[in-house]
């Protein structure tokens, strides 16, 4: 598995995000899913194939549900950059592999497996099939007995104001960045919620936007940005080159002199409009 692979997955690896994205994408913010009934487990399953090799598929993440004690089920979260036509043949293999991989293992009682594809991308939405189906030709008198395969995707920049709402952990402020991002590319995060696991919310969205000034703020002020305002404000003052580092830097301080003043609501507006960002340099005095 790849080093993009790798960091996806982390912040989905703790308990509290993991069931709150499962609360709500599919019990419609329902608390349903408890953390502490959580308990990870192995991200590969083996089994034999017919070379009687012992084979492996790795997913993104997997726990285990303990729920009313005996009965467990099997949840998987993958993440997705890029939307892929052949995705429910994926995840049709990656279940039917932890299937085999409990038979395998002689369980009395096999346990369900769901998987849940989490699409971050936000130019466009995931109009790919979502069934094996829809990608096969399938003669007429055949089609009864060919069985489906469904698969459950999530497009979260197209997540509502309501969906929103109902997260609690830190997916709820990496959901927001991207639903804002999908509505507009030059949004200047203002969202003061306290982030719970930092290192692993700028691992994300290193991968999920392609820029690495997010991994170089990790690494030099660990434990030193507490919100997307503080995060935004010191990814600007990394502008890749000294071009655009000029201007980062101005608009990062006029970011810095609104949010100090209180007034968050204007952060988004000098990233939206050119000439407001003339008004506030110079009421702020900031020059050239």
């Amino acid at each position: 598995m790849g080093e993009r692979d790798i960091t996806e997955k982390t912040l989905a690896d703790y308990n509290d995000v993991f069931a709150d994205i499962v609360n709500v994408l599919a019990f419609e913010g329902k608390l349903k899913m408890d953390p502490k009934d959580l308990c990870s487990t192995s991200v590969h399953s083996q089994y034999k194939a017919d070379d009687n090799k012992l084979h492996e598929e790795e997913r993104d993440v997997v726990k285990y549900w303990k729920k009313y004690r005996t009965n467990i089920a099997l949840c998987g979260l993958e993440n997705q950059t890029k939307i892929e036509r052949n995705m429910p043949f994926r995840i049709i293999g990656y279940d039917g592999a932890a299937y085999r991989s409990q038979l395998l293992k002689k369980r009395k009682k096999i346990v369900p497996v769901t998987t849940f594809v989490l699409y971050f991308g936000t130019k466009r939405r995931w109009k790919k099939p979502r069934s094996i189906k829809e990608l096969m030709d399938i003669p007429e008198e055949l089609e009864p007995y060919v069985n489906d395969y469904k698969i459950n995707v999530f497009e979260i920049a197209w997540l509502t104001e309501k969906q929103l709402k109902m997260f609690r952990s830190d997916f709820g402020i990496v959901a927001n960045f991207f639903v804002q991002k999908r509505k507009n590319p030059n949004y200047v995060p203002n969202d003061t919620r306290t982030i719970e696991h930092v290192d692993e919310v700028l691992k994300l969205l290193s991968v999920m936007t392609g820029d690495e000034r997010y991994i170089e703020l990790r690494d030099r002020k660990k434990g030193k940005v507490t919100n997307m305002c503080e995060v935004i404000q010191h990814v600007m003052d990394m502008g890749r080159t000294e071009g655009t580092r000029e201007g980062e830097n101005r608009l990062g301080q006029l970011i810095t002199k609104l949010l100090e003043a209180g007034r968050n609501s204007d952060v988004e507006i000098v990233a939206k409009d050119e000439e407001a960002r003339k008004r506030f340099y110079k009421e702020f005095g900031i020059t050239d």
